[in-house]
């Protein structure tokens, strides 16, 4: 089984009908890594098919695959391609590159101005992110919106989250700016990655005992993660 067993495209509306299973995965996903997702209802899934905001993917028998939506944040100001899911049995197909490729595409055409970002503790979803031009960065530079802190409150990291006043948290945000477009750089990480990946692990017990450390209130945090990245890749 590869990528061309499958089909990747915008969702339509009478895509509504995979709406409760997609969301059903959704949950077991999360639920079997032990982290919690913003949920959601198959009337909001369903309302991103009819929008086209999301991309859906169909195995060539014509059975579901994978999916992924488009959120926005500030007024538009930021976009954040949420609830990526692949169904377990057509995982390590690179589905899930496919599906990321074909969100963020969809993305930059609705939203050519917007910052793309997300919140991710995978490695995988990381080295995707990277190969598209995100970059790790502090929460400071993410949406500020409300709407969409209140989505991590289903996470059980929340009380960290909270601890740290949306400072920081287990997740690794990761951001595209269409502005600064810093893709050199973000290129130069996931090349890193794809060739040590045990450098994830090292960055992953750095950031949990920066995260758990009990911080100076007057003591400033890190103005971007890449000083961290730079000390790895030596």
């Amino acid at each position: 089984m590869n990528i061309n067993d499958f089909i990747v495209q915008v969702a339509l509306p009478e895509h509504r009908v995979f709406a409760e299973e997609i969301c059903e995965e959704m949950a077991e996903s999360a639920k079997a890594r032990g982290t919690g997702i913003a949920k959601r209802s198959p009337e909001y899934v369903a309302g991103k098919m009819v929008d086209g905001k999301s991309v859906i993917a169909f195995h060539k028998d014509g059975s579901w695959a994978g999916f992924c939506y488009i959120e926005t944040w500030t007024h538009g100001q930021f976009v954040a391609n949420s609830g990526l899911i692949v169904s377990p049995k057509y995982r390590k197909a690179g589905l899930a590159h496919a599906i990321k490729e074909k969100i963020f595409e969809l993305s930059r055409q609705k939203y050519p101005k917007a910052k793309i970002f997300g919140l991710t503790t995978g490695l995988a979803v990381m080295k995707i992110n990277s190969d598209l031009g995100y970059e790790p960065v502090t929460y400071s530079e993410l949406t500020q919106d409300e709407e969409f802190w209140k989505g991590c409150q289903s996470c059980v990291n929340f009380e960290i989250l909270k601890m740290k006043e949306r400072k920081n948290c287990m997740c690794t945000a990761m951001l595209y700016d269409p502005v600064e477009q810093k893709h050199e750089v973000a290129k130069k990480f996931a090349e890193e990655l794809h060739k040590k990946p045990k450098l994830y692990e090292r960055f992953m017990r750095i950031k949990q005992r920066l995260v758990l450390k009990t911080k100076s209130p007057n003591k400033k945090g890190p103005k971007s993660l890449f000083l961290m990245f730079s000390v790895l890749f030596k």
